[in-house]
């Protein structure tokens, strides 16, 4: 059956004299990336379950699980948090992710083609892989950063556990405090706070000066690691140590991803499960440190505010951290699980990643702050004044945490090659989004070139990745941050569930599940029902109405951005979004008819819509095909048919 039915599609495009003799040749190549046992053998599939799941974990687990979310936990309560995230996880989280794990699997195609089913919406999938491309730019320059450290690890002591001769007059190991002491003739005198304890004597909290200085760490990660400038004006030269790092996270990537899924799935075996085991380690030793019970009670111990839980802000927070953190409408999700067999079971394949991805997060927080407690008590302050989140976590505060242990080198080079992995792991479906889309899009082009386009795109993402490694490369790399991954991302997400759910049909794409996992009764889809519909919508918009009205400028510290650098963020953001009305007016354009009719068509799923083997075609859209099949090759006309996937399509 499937050798007469590529017979019948090669005599349709041979017959049309516009093919070319190099279209026919590449639409006849082998595909190197998939095996003669795969289920899909035009496509591939994933060798086996647990490569899948590992690169979805890896996916969804990435920095944001290590360096926000127990900061987030410990700002919003403690403890108290976890009732709102949970909440979140139920009805956000995992609905939105099972939603776009079966749409992509249904259809086995990428995010831009798989809006065949609501061609009105096909530029939400363009928007997606714009954003997987930009955010994959920057994303890897963390990763340079964690290479980087990762390599001035192998230095005993570590370069940042002091102020060696790198540092100015303005670092200090210890926090400086002053004492202004009145003398007997009423004169006042400032003296250093550590004379006065050794007199044994106190200093009044009002006559205590605090002098500004900066902790090693801090200075090591601006002076040292970023040759940081002193804002986005002064670009600078390039960071040569740094871009080579670059350099190497890329060839990492592209090497990994030179096969496509069948070279990454054996390399999530590693990634995906070595950051638990360094975790576990670092939580093991940070549990064991004085001061450690001081930092997990300030993380989700007695400390705990559930006073906390009558902010709004709380609840966005959570919401927001579900969101971001499981990676959704980012095209990942719809990428990796296109590889998928057509009757896997997606339903508990999302449940599995979204619990593991929520507990990973939690159980990093206990390593995380057991750690800080103990840097806390090190220095005699509070935990709250030596907790940080984002950068401020990862290259300053917990590497200096991690420099007051005993064989320094060694937990720095478990931390951060666990970030390595960690944002390889994220890296790889940012990259898959890519060559998966042009792939899709473009069979007779690329349908046999998986290693060419890997490689063309790694050298390109590093190429434009250069600015963001020069003496201002910190401020390029939070502006995109600040703009291509927040209301990008939720407008996508609204779109993509008032695409489904109310223009193809939430019923109608239950019946779709149906046809890969089986028939479930009403009581099943009561729940999903009432997310897709109602409940997941709305806490999106709430979201995205919250993020617009509280918007402010992107700042890195206590430097300010320039108007330009704002405009040049909001222009990205602008580039992302505009492909969503340009693809919806031209498919209305290209529609005939009146007004009315032209939605309606524009709006209908296009005749190839369906899944992508015809033997999981079905009753339901077996005969939809062989309509508009028939019809097809009655035409006397010259159109070219390319195979995209075992359905004709013109062009």
């Amino acid at each position: 059956m499937r050798k007469y039915r590529l017979t019948y599609f090669r005599d349709l495009i041979f017959k049309n004299t516009n093919a070319t003799e190099t279209d026919k040749e590449v639409c006849d190549q082998p595909d190197p990336h998939v095996s003669s046992t795969d289920e899909n053998t035009d496509r591939g599939n994933w060798t086996n379950k647990r490569e899948y799941m590992l690169s979805m974990i890896g996916y969804a687990v990435g920095l944001g699980n290590v360096w926000r979310f127990p900061y987030l936990t410990y700002k919003n309560g403690g403890g108290a948090f976890l009732i709102p995230y949970t909440i979140m996880l139920a009805v956000a989280g995992i609905p939105l992710f099972f939603m776009e794990c079966s749409f992509g699997q249904f259809c086995s195609q990428g995010p831009i083609n798989a809006w065949k089913a609501v061609p009105i919406l096909q530029g939400v999938g363009v928007t997606m892989v714009l954003v997987s491309t930009l955010v994959a730019i920057y994303y890897n320059v963390i990763v340079a950063y964690s290479i980087y450290y990762l390599f001035a690890s192998f230095q005993s002591p570590l370069p940042w556990s002091d102020c060696f001769s790198w540092s100015d007059g303005n670092c200090s190991v210890m926090p400086v405090d002053l004492c202004n002491v009145t003398s007997g003739n009423g004169s006042f005198t400032v003296v250093n706070m550590t004379w006065i304890t050794d007199l044994n004597e106190t200093c009044p909290a009002s006559d205590i000066i605090s002098v500004p200085v900066q902790s090693p760490s801090e200075q090591y990660w601006d002076s040292v690691a970023l040759h940081r400038s002193g804002g986005m004006d002064e670009t600078g030269e390039v960071v040569w140590h740094l871009a080579l790092c670059l350099l190497l996270g890329w060839l990492l990537i592209g090497a990994s991803l030179y096969k496509g899924i069948k070279s990454s799935g054996k390399v999530v075996y590693f990634t995906a499960t070595f950051p638990y085991v360094v975790l576990l380690i670092l939580l093991i030793r940070g549990v064991t440190l004085e001061g450690a019970r001081e930092g997990i009670e300030y993380y989700i111990g007695t400390q705990s505010n559930l006073t906390k839980l009558s902010e709004a802000e709380v609840w966005k927070d959570a919401a927001s951290q579900i969101f971001y953190s499981l990676s959704i409408a980012w095209g990942g999700v719809l990428a990796l699980s296109s590889y998928n067999k057509f009757h896997n079971n997606c339903y508990k394949d999302s449940i599995i990643v979204c619990v593991t991805n929520c507990g990973t997060s939690v159980f990093a927080g206990f390593a995380i702050f057991s750690i800080l407690g103990h840097m806390a008590h090190v220095y005699g302050k509070p935990v709250s004044e030596v907790a940080e989140d984002g950068f401020g976590l990862a290259f300053i505060a917990y590497p200096e945490a991690l420099s007051k242990l005993p064989v320094s080198p060694l937990w720095s080079i478990l931390f951060f090659f666990m970030l390595l992995t960690l944002g390889l792991d994220s890296q790889f479906a940012s990259i898959e989004v890519i060559t998966t889309s042009l792939q899709d899009n473009f069979p007779g082009v690329f349908k046999s070139r998986r290693g060419h386009i890997t490689v063309v795109t790694c050298v390109m993402l590093f190429l434009l990745g250069l600015p963001c490694v020069t003496r201002a490369g910190i401020y390029w790399v939070t502006l995109m941050d600040h703009f291509c991954g927040s209301w990008i991302l939720l407008i996508a997400a609204v779109l993509e569930l008032i695409g489904l759910c109310y223009i193809y049909g939430g019923n109608r794409f239950i019946k779709d599940i149906e046809m890969m996992i089986g028939v479930k009764s009403s009581l099943f889809w009561l729940w999903w029902r009432s997310c897709w519909f109602f409940i997941s919508p709305c806490v999106l918009i709430v979201i995205l109405a919250w993020s617009l009205s509280t918007f402010s400028p992107p700042t890195y510290g206590s430097v300010v951005y320039p108007d330009w650098g704002v405009s040049l963020g909001w222009c990205m953001t602008a580039f992302c979004l505009v492909w969503i009305p340009i693809i919806a007016v031209w498919k209305l354009a290209k529609a005939k008819g009146s007004l009315w009719q032209r939605f309606k068509t524009a709006c209908s799923s296009s005749e190839d819509w369906g899944p992508y083997l015809e033997c999981h075609r079905g009753e339901r859209y077996q005969r939809h095909n062989f309509y508009w099949r028939k019809s097809s090759v009655s035409q006397p006309d010259t159109d070219v048919c390319v195979i995209t996937n075992l359905h004709s399509i013109k062009l």
